[in-house]
């Protein structure tokens, strides 16, 4: 990998947008496992070699734990009761309240939407652990083990753009979506630009959200082998079991219900690593922290790591906004948006889920700690670095209380995955069947008939999901989550930020503007993130230079998502002027949102008669 002290090839505007040098590693990957490297004739250490640890494993931490787990010793067998204790509690608390949220499913609307049926604090609780997910919680501190301080942008970042995202589009999604009756954000599409190729494209494309789910399970994964020693496929098997079994009970409801819960738990586990961190346990104080971390490799201490597309500059974090301000939007967060109870409720529940979202990626913080404790001995391992976390808290907390911070992180892979699995199983139970497929099949199918038939379609498709998502996550479980989480998110988020956030804002957008802005920002994202679009075809050119920082940030996800956001909204706006807007009678509905009186949902089986 190559120095901080390179020679710069972009002059002084390097820092803002330019990488200090050309990468020599894929995007997120682990540094290089070197030995010792040859510097003007003299033998040098590399900065990631075990040697260069602060001290030796069975010194470190209050009893030398881990070392004891590989020499035998009965520390593992006492780590993996106490979490089998603490798994039986949380397993049993997720199934009460999944049980409770399906005493409140009396219809398939129930099941999808939880429709006006909390308040602000309980529902902030739930969107900010969804928005958080297993990836800021072990993909995230495994990013800061790697490359130290210049992942925070990412962490604290991404708050802001779904922030940004939330703000602009809230209202009028939660207005007109409740009067519409929708149920999914596709479907809302579909009745924001009365559209449904826009329904279905967004509805098939959301399916790609399978990889969020499989990074997702992979988290869980991790959590499962370590706390618990069962082996991989045993760990994956119990993941996706407990997920399902309270999804399927209480759909919506018991998604809102246990998020609320988990994301109490996953505040306070936040808190308490942000507070280790400063303190500086297990590393003698936050003074010789910084120390061991500079002694390792002073990148770790960089406000940008030039080694990554992901850390390598101001443009890397202006690309992590951008890239997040549609995925607060995204159908298993967005769908939260109609369960608010009240909406004189919508300032504090925007006030309660900012000061949430801005806490949770504190847990980020643990990476270092973790990165100055043990050292570099997770990059021995291809995806190790995933259980930094864990890692660290086997390593300097008493077992009893490791084994329960761990279920802390488990909540939070939980949050996120249980409403992927609602929203994945209303792509083909709402926006396939009910909208597209049983107004033509049985137009005159009755109303009760048509629910019992959607509800029982959502909880057979939500057993299949979870089921391929499964089966997906452990073909992917040597990636770092938050890349395999963005290899979904990516293309949805770019493809929306037209549509969906122009859309909010502006009446103009025509219904050929909305589909031509989603498609061409989700292709645009593909040949992007790809590599087919590659910025070596201008070598030679008066572009060169551009080429090269194109080429270099095309493998950063976000960075993709922002280019394809960018030609989502670009090209949405410029179609919707040359092309014909949407009917009177429609845009006069749309405006009807922002009054005081509710509009009154129609029956999408009625609408097609």
């Amino acid at each position: 990998m190559s120095s901080g002290d390179d020679t710069p090839v972009h002059g002084k505007k390097q820092i803002l947008f330019c990488p200090l040098s050309s990468p020599n590693i894929g995007v997120g990957r682990i540094p290089p496992w070197t030995t010792v490297a040859n510097v003007g004739g003299a033998s040098v250490e590399s900065p990631f070699v075990a040697r260069r640890r602060n001290a030796k494993i069975s010194q470190r931490g209050p009893f030398g734990r881990r070392a004891r787990f590989r020499e035998g010793g009965g520390g593992e067998m006492e780590l993996y009761v106490w979490s089998w204790g603490f798994l039986f509690l949380y397993i049993g608390g997720m199934l009460v309240l999944g049980w409770l949220g399906s005493r409140r499913v009396a219809s398939a609307d129930d099941f999808a939407t939880a429709r006006r049926g909390y308040g602000p604090l309980m529902l902030a609780l739930a969107f900010a652990s969804t928005a958080a997910s297993g990836a800021t919680f072990l993909g995230l501190p495994g990013l800061t083990y790697t490359y130290g301080t210049s992942t925070l942008w990412i962490a604290f970042c991404y708050p802001v753009g779904v922030y940004i995202g939330i703000m602009i589009c809230q209202r009028a999604i939660a207005r007109f979506g409740n009067a519409t009756g929708s149920r999914s954000i596709p479907e809302y599409l579909g009745e924001r630009f009365d559209s449904e190729g826009l329904r279905l494209s967004a509805a098939i494309f959301s399916l790609m959200l399978l990889f969020y789910l499989a990074s997702q399970l992979v988290s869980g994964l991790v959590m499962f082998e370590m706390m618990l020693g069962v082996p991989q496929h045993w760990a994956l098997v119990m993941t996706t079991v407990v997920l399902l079994a309270y999804v399927t009970l209480g759909g919506a409801h018991a998604d809102i219900l246990t998020d609320g819960a988990q994301g109490l738990l996953m505040l306070a586990l936040a808190v308490a690593i942000a507070l280790i961190f400063f303190a500086g346990v297990g590393a003698g104080g936050f003074g010789e922290l910084l120390e061991n971390l500079r002694a390792q490799d002073t990148r770790l201490l960089d406000a940008f790591h030039p080694g990554d597309p992901i850390t390598a500059s101001v443009w890397a974090a202006i690309t992590v906004t951008v890239a997040h301000i549609p995925l607060g939007l995204l159908p298993h967060i967005g769908n939260k948006l109609w369960a608010l109870r009240e909406e004189r409720s919508r300032n504090r529940f925007l006030l309660l889920a900012f000061v949430f979202s801005f806490v949770l990626p504190a847990i980020t913080l643990g990476g270092f700690t973790a990165r100055a404790i043990l050292g570099d001995e997770l990059f021995a391992q291809a995806g190790a670095v995933n259980n930094a976390l864990p890692a660290l808290f086997i390593e300097i907390f008493p077992t009893w209380l490791a084994a329960l911070l761990g279920v802390g992180v488990l909540a939070a892979i939980m949050s996120t995955a249980d409403g992927l699995l609602i929203s994945t199983s209303q792509v083909f139970a709402n926006d396939i069947y009910r909208r597209s497929i049983a107004p033509r099949l049985h137009p005159d199918i009755d109303e009760a008939k048509l629910d019992r038939n959607v509800l029982v379609i959502s909880r057979a498709v939500t057993a299949l999901t979870v089921i391929g998502a499964a089966a997906l996550g452990w073909a992917t479980m040597g990636m770092n989550v938050v890349l395999l989480m963005w290899i979904g998110v990516g293309g949805f988020v770019a493809a929306l930020m037209g549509p969906l956030v122009v859309g909010s804002i502006w009446l103009g957008v025509t219904r050929t503007g909305a589909l031509a802005g989603f498609w061409t920002g989700a292709v645009t994202f593909v040949l992007i993130r790809g590599q087919i679009l590659d910025g070596k075809w201008l070598a030679g050119t008066s572009l060169e230079a551009f080429g090269e920082w194109f080429a270099f940030y095309s493998t950063n996800p976000y960075s993709a998502a922002t280019f394809g956001g960018l030609v989502s909204v670009i090209v949405t706006v410029v179609v919707s002027r040359f092309t014909e807007p949407l009917p009177a009678e429609h845009l006069a509905r749309l405006k009807a949102d922002v009054s005081e009186e509710p509009l009154v949902a129609e029956s999408p089986v009625a609408r097609a008669g």
